[in-house]
């Protein structure tokens, strides 16, 4: 019986692959900016090929891990003020199962209890036009973000200055939610926390 591999094995996998991509070692020659071979031939595809070829081989990877049911969560522990949290997240290259849904969803009520104790005193702020722009708002808009949401996600930035905790509310799979490809049925909010009188920069 053959090896099936883990889903950090995976993870690795990917993170090889992208980069043998990156520096051109791996190109999807095929690959035509117009599809005119007049307007082609003026125009370096190099970069859409690279892009190519590693989308072609996460979506391989991805079909491997539906076929072998195997997770694409990966356990992250954030440490704000003295405070521990350790919560489930479905990996940037991987897609969630079933069952990693159920999962995301299960870990949302104790991401946000860690988040709401960890901001008190703090401003917020929602990322707008794609993260480019960020309006302040109230606990009482987060709770109506919070209610239409099903999964939750954490990040932190921190300097001896500065401390900004992102707080990722969204719904749908993970990877469709990313960079807003599968809206409406998958997407995302973020909110940023930061001491008063400060603006966010993640």
């Amino acid at each position: 019986m053959s090896q099936v591999y883990t889903t950090e094995e995976l993870i690795k996998i990917l993170t090889d692959e992208r980069q043998a991509c990156l520096t051109g070692k791996r190109l999807k020659l095929e690959v035509k900016v117009s599809g005119n071979p007049v307007i082609d031939q003026f125009i370096k595809t190099e970069g859409l090929q690279k892009f190519t070829a590693y989308q072609d081989f996460k979506t391989a990877i991805h079909e491997y891990q539906q076929e072998h049911q195997i997770s694409g969560i990966v356990w992250r522990e954030v440490n704000v003020k003295g405070e521990n949290l350790r919560y489930p997240e479905v990996d940037g290259q991987l897609i969630a199962l079933q069952n990693d849904l159920q999962i995301i969803e299960a870990a949302k009520t104790s991401i946000l209890e860690f988040w709401s104790k960890v901001t008190v005193g703090m401003d917020f702020y929602l990322s707008v036009s794609n993260g480019k722009l960020y309006q302040q708002i109230n606990l009482e808009d987060i709770k109506r973000i919070d209610q239409r949401t099903q999964w939750a996600g954490l990040w932190k930035w921190e300097k001896s200055d500065f401390l900004e905790i992102i707080l990722q509310l969204g719904w749908g799979k993970p990877e469709e939610a990313c960079y807003k490809r599968g809206f409406p049925a998958s997407g995302n909010e973020f909110i940023h926390a930061v001491n008063p009188g400060q603006q966010p920069i993640g």
